[in-house]
């Protein structure tokens, strides 16, 4: 690539011909300047800039593993440029500048601007750059091409103001105006915090790169993203506005570069403009291409399941993140833990149990709410737990459930637990202990409670005494039937 470019640059200087029309207008001050496409090195300069070339063209051959061969190795050739010797010769000429024509020093400078780049030596690019653009034979390539770097170190070094008038004029002089010229005009007018500006050089980048047949850069929509953002804070443009043009961007940046950040905004997006369920959507999308690794994420995504009325698969996204493992580090000791994303917490082990409970999945989520309940400092998780053995008909379970959570000292409604358990002690038809249940829940001051209870208490000695008396009634036949035989016999 290197070398490439190298010789390509070369003929460009030495063997372009002249091109014998003013190709280009270029205003300074009240003066008027021309320059022309090409121009031709004078002989002499031409020798030694074949040399420089020579020298930032070197090669040398290195021993690299054989990507087909394991265990071997094979030559290749590797740029090795000869920064010194290209620097003598160009001192060499540049001593005795004042001697060369105008062209010559604009391609000796241009050079010196390369290696000074190279070397990550801005200050003294810049000034190598500084002094080919003054020099007036310059050829418009010449000038073009640094004008543009010049204008990019400049933003490096945060000279704006100066790095966006250079940007300006660079558009000014080529015959075409690229997407990426635009981008760049773009960040330099972010970082200025001219953010109007900013987002109309994003807006007109994004467009010529469609027109030009190319799908634009990823950061150049989530620039435009944060100009609206910035418009917004300063009350530049309304909320609702910014928030819609970011939709459209986010929905874009999803769709051609599906990462994991641009999916958590769309859905805060949809989140700021109440749209609950394309916040779900959004989500659940992200979920399924396996994006999710924050505990938070899974809970968000599963609470709006809940919400949208799908319990089964709020269930699967949390059952999916307490399966899921990352690696913490230790900051303190270094040392690295597997750990599930989801972790069993009382809060996350109720809402698992939660959402199979109202997914019909009582078997699924009785275990998981046992194991909540006994982390629970107060009874309600044992209250819930009892209730469901109830109506899985498992009633010694939700006694032994119920009676462990009234044990506790906090419980939400100790009259509506009593109420439960009396009727788990009634369908075991020991009526004794249900109407003690029952009778304690009535004492509450709550009228409804205290109704439904009386009337568990009149139940139950109704039930009570319908049962004595099938009781008597059997033990009467089965004697009758004794007898009977017994005199048969």
């Amino acid at each position: 690539m290197f070398k490439s470019f190298i010789r390509f640059f070369t003929f460009l200087l030495i063997f372009s011909f002249s091109a014998g029309s003013l190709d280009l207008v270029a205003q300074d001050g009240d003066k008027k300047k021309t320059y022309k496409k090409a121009r031709v090195l004078t002989s002499s300069t031409a020798k030694k800039v074949v040399k420089v070339v020579e020298a930032l063209e070197r090669q040398k051959i290195v021993q690299v593993p054989d990507p087909e061969n394991k265990g071997k190795f094979i030559e290749k050739e590797e740029d090795d440029p000869d920064w010194d010797e290209a620097k003598l010769i160009l001192t060499e000429l540049l001593n005795k500048k004042d001697e060369l024509k105008s062209y010559d020093r604009s391609v000796i400078w241009n050079y010196w601007g390369y290696i000074y780049f190279s070397e990550e030596n801005y200050d003294r690019a810049m000034y190598a750059y500084e002094q080919l653009l003054s020099e007036p034979e310059a050829t418009i390539p010449l000038r073009t091409a640094s004008l543009l770097t010049l204008a990019q170190l400049n933003l490096v070094k945060e000279n704006w103001d100066k790095g966006i008038n250079l940007i300006l004029q660079w558009m000014d002089e080529v015959e075409k105006v690229t997407a990426q010229s635009y981008y760049l005009l773009g960040s330099a007018y972010f970082q200025k915090e001219d953010y109007v500006k900013a987002r109309s050089s994003m807006e007109e980048a994004i467009k010529l790169a469609e027109e030009e047949g190319y799908r634009p850069k990823e950061n150049w929509y989530v620039l435009l993203a944060a100009c609206f953002s910035e418009l917004k804070d300063q009350k530049i443009i309304g909320a609702q506005f910014a928030l819609e043009q970011q939709l459209g961007i986010y929905e874009i940046l999803v769709n051609y570069y599906p990462k994991k950040i641009y999916f958590l905004q769309l859905g805060g997006t949809y989140q700021q403009m109440d749209r609950e369920e394309d916040y779900m959507i959004t989500l659940k999308a992200a979920f399924e291409k396996g994006l999710l690794d924050k505990e938070g994420e899974y809970l968000a995504l599963a609470q709006l399941l809940l919400l949208s009325k799908s319990p089964y698969w709020a269930a699967q996204v949390l059952v999916a993140g307490q399966n899921k493992k990352v690696i913490l580090k230790d900051e303190k000791t270094g040392k690295e833990s597997t750990v599930p994303v989801v972790k069993d917490t009382e809060k996350n082990l109720k809402l698992l149990a939660d959402s199979w409970r109202m997914a019909q999945e009582i078997d699924k989520a009785i275990p998981i709410l046992e194991k909540a309940a006994k982390m629970s400092k107060d009874g309600d998780t044992y209250v819930l737990l009892g209730n469901l053995y109830l109506f899985e008909d498992r009633m010694q379970d939700s006694i032994r459930a119920i009676e462990a959570g009234l044990k506790k000292s906090k419980v939400k409604s100790r009259s509506q637990a009593q109420l439960v358990l009396g009727q788990a002690y009634f369908e075991l038809e020991q009526f004794d202990e249900a109407k003690k249940q029952f009778r304690a829940a009535a004492r509450d001051d709550d009228k409804r409670i205290k109704k439904t209870a009386n009337s568990w208490i009149k139940y139950a000695e109704n039930e009570e005494v319908r049962v004595q008396n099938l009781a008597l009634r059997r033990k009467f036949i089965e004697e009758s039937q004794a007898k009977a035989k017994a005199k048969n016999s």
